[in-house]
C-alpha cells in the first residue's frame, strides 16, 4: 500500500514537560495544527502535551474513504500509551469529532479529566444519512459548508481537507452511536466549551446541555463563547479557551493532591 505524505504543518506533535499530560485530539477532516497553539500554551504551564494525528487525516482526502471509526479511536489509544510513558496523569481534550472521541475514550478509560470543545451530541436530521454509503459510491466527496470563522487570519492559515469524504460520514454516524451509548459511563471531571456563533454545532440544538445532562461526571464546568466560530481553538477567542483549559487542569490537579 502506498502511504500519503503528511501535509506540511499537519504533523502530530509532542511537547515534553511535567508529570501531568494533556492529550489533544483534532476534528473531522482537520489536523493536529488546530490543536497546536493550545498545546503550546499548556506546555508553557509545565504540562507534557501530545497532539495526535487521527488515522487518514492530514494527508489527502482519499485516505479517509478507507478509514473506519475504530481507526480514529485507535489513534487516541496510541497517543494515550505514548503519553502514559512519561506522565502520571492525563487530561484528554478534543475538538468537534475529537470531542466525540474524547467522550468515548473517557467512557472506557480512567482519565484525570476531559475537555469537550464544540462536540456534537447528535448529527443534523439529514435525510441523506441513512443512504450515505450508496451515495458515496456515486459522489465520493462533498463540498464543505460555509465557514463561520470570525478571525480571517486564522481562517486563511488553517490546515485541513478542503472537501469532506462522503463515506466517512457513515463512520461518523457509527462513532456517534458508540459515544452516545457510553456517556453515562463518563465519570471524569469535564469542561465543556461551545460558541453561540458555531454554525456546525449550533447552540439552539442544545449539544452542550444534552452532553452535560448525560455524562456521569460529578464535576462539570462550562464556558460559552460569544465571538468564535466552530474551531474554537484557533478562532478569535482562542486565548480565553487556552486560559480556561489551563485553569481547569490546575484546579483538578490541586483537588486530587488535596485528596491524596
Amino acid at each position: 500500500m502506498n502511504h500519503s505524505p503528511i501535509m506540511p504543518g499537519a504533523e502530530p506533535f509532542f511537547l515534553p514537560g511535567g508529570p501531568t499530560g494533556c492529550l489533544l485530539i483534532h476534528g473531522f477532516t482537520g489536523s493536529p495544527f488546530e490543536m497546536r497553539e493550545l498545546g503550546e500554551h499548556l506546555n508553557q504551564q509545565g504540562h507534557s502535551v501530545l497532539g495526535v494525528r487521527l488515522a487518514a487525516h492530514g494527508t489527502q482526502p482519499e485516505d479517509m474513504i478507507r478509514a473506519r471509526w475504530q481507526d480514529w479511536l485507535a489513534s487516541v489509544y496510541d497517543g494515550w500509551q505514548l503519553l502514559s510513558g512519561c506522565t502520571d496523569q492525563i487530561f484528554v481534550m478534543g475538538l468537534s469529532m475529537g470531542a466525540m472521541l474524547t467522550l468515548l475514550f473517557a467512557s472506557q478509560t480512567a482519565v484525570a479529566g476531559i475537555v469537550v470543545m464544540a462536540g456534537p451530541h447528535h448529527l443534523p436530521d439529514d435525510p441523506r444519512l441513512p443512504f450515505i454509503k450508496p451515495i458515496s459510491v456515486i459522489k465520493p466527496f462533498l463540498a464543505k459548508g460555509e465557514p463561520d470563522w470570525v478571525d480571517p487570519t486564522a481562517a486563511a492559515t488553517h490546515i485541513c481537507y478542503d472537501v469532506e469524504p462522503t463515506r466517512a460520514y457513515h463512520e461518523l454516524v457509527k462513532l456517534m452511536e458508540a459515544m452516545q451509548a457510553g456517556l453515562a459511563a463518563v465519570r471524569a471531571p469535564i469542561l465543556l466549551i461551545y460558541s453561540e456563533n458555531d454554525q456546525s454545532v449550533k447552540a439552539e440544538e442544545r449539544h452542550m446541555e444534552r452532553i452535560y445532562e448525560s455524562v456521569g461526571s460529578p464535576h462539570k464546568e462550562t464556558l460559552w463563547l460569544h465571538g468564535s466560530g466552530h474551531v474554537v481553538t484557533r478562532d478569535a477567542q482562542r486565548q480565553q479557551v487556552f486560559d480556561t483549559c489551563a485553569g481547569f487542569v490546575t484546579r483538578i490537579v490541586a483537588a486530587k493532591q488535596r485528596e491524596d
